[in-house]
């Protein structure tokens, strides 16, 4: 049996990395320790199950962990809900995974490309699994693809972490490029066999030693309404709320709108940008 081909278990060793025992309230009594976090039997003792059966489940000479056995790690892992169902997937316990087909280039959902159209000045783009730009308003291209031509259809996260405008533009890059990775492992996660994600993947893990470190962390994380504080070259200092919609023909796409309170300095800087660039009527 193959152990290469278990994912979970460098998943279960990184997330044990990161929970000390102290953090478990177990005791250590000063003994020495050679890894970080906890140990594969304090895991264990945490989840209530024996230490060789979890050493077999992280070694992948067990596959057929029950949903609640996977549940019990989740809580001694003190996992959120997203890394919960993460490690069901990962697993074979999280919903059942289509036939695999050779993967397709994406194109727009019609229903988004509708909605993109509707919104008028609202900075928008519609992202792909892989989280390609599927298409953009003129002041989402403004705003978050600056410095890009808006017909070439780029690679959100590839440029996250290969343009030098990206960096200039999230003040709190880090936490942003946190966010993109964590929702490319969830992805990958549902998507083993999905090949362009992958070489996506390995072309990031080449170009960015920061992408590389983040993605050996396998941390997960789903897309959510956040705030982030930007500097763009146009409009100066402005927060926008940047929060996704799914398309309910095509799951795998997300409307994602930026915008801010109203009768904010944000909201006049959204304004200002819609002017300088020009409203999109096409």
């Amino acid at each position: 049996m193959n152990t290469d081909e278990w994912p979970l278990g460098d998943v279960l060793q990184a997330w044990r990395a990161r929970v000390t025992p102290e953090d478990a309230g177990l005791a250590t009594y000063g003994d020495r320790r050679r890894v970080t976090g906890l140990r594969r039997e304090e895991l264990a003792l945490l989840a209530g199950m024996s230490a060789s059966y979890y050493t077999r489940l992280e070694q992948g000479q067990s596959r057929n962990a029950s949903p609640e056995v996977l549940d019990a790690i989740a809580r001694a892992l003190r996992l959120n809900d997203a890394e919960r169902a993460h490690l069901h997937v990962l697993a074979g316990t999280g919903p059942a995974r289509r036939a695999i087909r050779p993967p397709e280039p994406e194109q727009v959902d019609p229903a988004l490309a509708g909605l993109l159209a509707a919104i008028g000045d609202v900075p928008a783009i519609v992202l792909g699994r892989r989280t390609d730009v599927l298409a953009w308003n003129t002041t989402g291209h403004a705003l978050l693809g600056f410095g890009t031509d808006r017909d070439a259809h780029p690679n959100m996260a590839e440029m996250v972490f290969t343009d030098p405008h990206q960096r200039d533009l999230y003040v709190d890059w880090p936490a942003k490029a946190r966010a993109v990775v964590g929702n490319l492992r969830l992805t990958a996660g549902r998507h083993p066999d999905d090949t362009m994600l992958a070489a996506l993947i390995g072309r990031l893990s080449m170009r960015s030693a920061e992408f590389a470190t983040l993605w050996a962390d396998h941390s997960v994380q789903a897309c959510s309404t956040t705030d982030y504080e930007l500097h763009h070259p146009l409009v100066g200092r402005l927060t926008t709320t940047q929060q996704s919609l799914r398309s309910l023909s095509s799951p795998e796409q997300i409307l994602v709108t930026c915008t801010a309170p109203a009768g904010t300095p944000s909201v006049e800087a959204l304004a200002l940008l819609a002017l300088a660039t020009g409203r999109d009527r096409g």
